[in-house]
């Protein structure tokens, strides 16, 4: 049935699209960066679409794309990115372990452990399909195919941390969504209150990289894993000074390979189920299959309740205020974690100004309903007969690695992702952070805009590997210039450091020069 609706729907739009005119936007670009460690300062990787992650890269891009015209009843869109060039490599391990040596002083005896394994370089790919999607939309509602860039609902994804579901800080998944073009106001409310939303299926696409990153030692390997996202908000009326936004956002991962490894053996091997069973109990979670603890859920969901509050003022300036209040099973869901999630507030101008927008957000992921995760029905027999959730274990599954693309986090990058993890595990080592981060971005004159990034950041490993406090200090500033005697033309200039126990200490730069430009086909 959907099959044909979409043939459908490319019948109506291919006629449309021959016999009109077609407006086609391209953008050309060249991105260098260099730095002092074997991966990129955070905020030259963050949030840029896992495009820029070593400690050396030369790349060009090139895209092509035609803009769905949201004004009409039906319109339709397409687009192609394509990303390559040459990338430093990072050195992991393979079939790594702790050796311990023996070490003698004057009146003490010990040990000191090392790891050890065997060198695994590695580097991104040198030519990638960055993105490459079709849509079309009837009215007020949308189908996308293919691999897109997905924007946030809730967050502002140029000055933001991160959303905390779904963020920009990884490389497009491949995935057919359908959802509301816009908010779109509820029959016989007369406009006071509109809805929002989404439903969708993907594919991360990084089973070569987690193969080439995997250590084969310990722990596990999840391959060809399967995500489901959701959302839906609903919003007051947009036209009045103050406007609120409330609802939820849903993530899946199920379906997929597990190999577990021990001592650089495999031990067992599963297959997590993709049938049409699984992929209705990932959109609306239910009971799960005979692994244990996987009776009462099938995947792993993780999500937030999502508000937002913005006030315009006179003249236009608008002031926000929004939580995420994130969740990994039914004690986030009923608030039993606390604080836990992303606080932040927002400023936006009316115009361009020496103050375009402003962000100062607090994130905290260190409460995760307690550091034990215990009911009933993990444990028979036992004289446990009230539930004691807890262990969230934010974005890690026992079942499925972190929660990521191609080691990016597809959540907050606040959470420290597989990329960083050179040793091969392919978890989060540091989901329990408490965070602060400012930005602010502005015009000096026509020419020139800028952009400052800096956030302060603890943490503390995971509820169920906790370890000693480690900091990371990290800054950015950025300059772009767009020379008013050729259009289309920008070049950026990014510095960017990191300092602390928990990145390492360095410092890396970053230019992007890029030429915009469009033309039009057909006819009127």
């Amino acid at each position: 049935m959907r099959a044909k609706r979409f043939r459908l729907l490319l019948a109506a739009l291919v006629p449309l699209a021959m016999a009109a005119q077609v407006d086609v936007n391209y953008e050309a670009g060249l991105t260098a960066n260099a730095g002092d460690s074997e991966l990129a300062p955070h905020y030259i990787m963050a949030n840029r679409g896992g495009v820029v992650t070593q400690q050396y890269s030369t790349l060009l891009h090139g895209a092509v794309w035609h803009t769905m015209d949201t004004t009409r009843r039906l319109s339709w869109g397409a687009g192609v990115e394509v990303w390559g060039g040459w990338a430093s490599n990072t050195t992991y391990l393979n079939n790594y372990q702790y050796q311990k040596e023996m070490i003698e002083g004057e009146g003490y005896t010990g040990y000191q452990y090392f790891l050890v394994g065997t060198e695994n370089p590695q580097h991104p790919a040198r030519v990638w399909l960055q993105e490459a999607w079709v849509e079309g939309k009837y009215r007020g509602v949308q189908l996308v195919l293919g691999a897109k860039r997905h924007e946030s609902p809730m967050v502002n994804d140029c000055l933001s941390s991160g959303d905390m579901v779904w963020s920009q800080n990884a490389r497009p998944l491949v995935g057919a969504r359908v959802g509301f073009v816009n908010f779109q106001s509820i029959p016989f409310t007369r406009g006071w209150v509109q809805i929002n939303g989404e439903v969708g299926y993907y594919k991360p696409g990084d089973n070569k990289w987690l193969e080439h990153h995997y250590n084969y030692y310990n722990h596990f390997i999840t391959t060809g894993w399967w995500m489901n996202y959701k959302y839906l908000h609903l919003r007051s009326n947009p036209n009045k000074p103050l406007v609120v936004t409330l609802g939820m956002q849903a993530a899946c991962q199920f379906g997929g390979d597990n190999v577990f490894y021990e001592q650089g053996k495999e031990v067992r091997r599963v297959k997590q189920k993709a049938d049409a069973k699984a992929f209705f109990k990932a959109l609306i979670p239910g009971s799960g299959g005979s692994n244990k603890g996987d009776e009462f859920f099938e995947g792993n969901h993780l999500g937030t309740w999502d508000v937002r509050a913005d006030y315009t003022l006179r003249g236009g300036h608008r002031l926000s205020a929004y939580h995420q209040h994130i969740w990994e099973d039914g004690s986030g869901i009923g608030f039993r974690n606390g604080f836990d999630g992303l606080w932040g507030l927002e400023y936006k101008a009316p115009a361009r100004s020496w103050l375009d927008g402003a962000v100062l957000e607090y994130i905290d992921l260190t409460n995760q309903s307690g550091p034990i995760h215990w009911a009933p029905g993990d444990h028979e027999g036992t004289p446990l007969t009230n539930e004691t959730t807890g262990g969230d274990d934010y974005y890690n599954n026992y079942a499925f690695n972190g929660y990521q693309a191609r080691g990016m986090a597809l959540g907050t990058p606040m959470a420290v992702a597989l990329i960083y993890n050179t040793d091969g595990y392919m978890r989060f080592i540091h989901n329990r952070v408490r965070a602060f981060h400012a930005a602010v971005q502005g015009h000096l004159g026509q020419q020139w805009q800028y952009r400052l990034m800096g956030s302060r950041r603890a943490a503390w490993g995971t509820p169920l590997m906790p370890m000693p406090k480690a900091t990371c200090t990290s800054l950015m500033a950025e300059v772009g210039f767009a020379p008013a005697a050729v259009q289309g033309l920008k070049v950026k200039a990014t510095l960017a450091t990191d300092h602390g126990s928990l990145l390492g200490n360095n410092v890396g730069g970053m230019i992007n020069i890029t030429y915009t430009g469009n033309f039009t086909i057909g006819r009127k």
